[in-house]
């Protein structure tokens, strides 16, 4: 897990590309958790959750 605050996003996939201290790792999507609404990447920990007041269509 990332020590970094999570990543505050308005779909319910997230992309990653590790940008930081770590220099990268491949870009990766990530499907946020239907219950949780959240997510976390499995390269570098980092956290992703969706905005509450985010317009997302029931099929998502």
């Amino acid at each position: 897990m990332s020590n970094k605050p999570a990543v505050i996003v308005n779909d319910t996939t997230a992309s990653c590309e590790g940008k930081g201290a770590t220099g990268g790792h491949p870009r990766v999507f990530i499907k946020l958790d239907g219950q949780t609404r959240s997510g976390e990447c499995p390269y570098c920990g980092q956290a992703f959750k969706l905005d509450p007041n985010a317009k997302t269509s029931a099929a998502h």
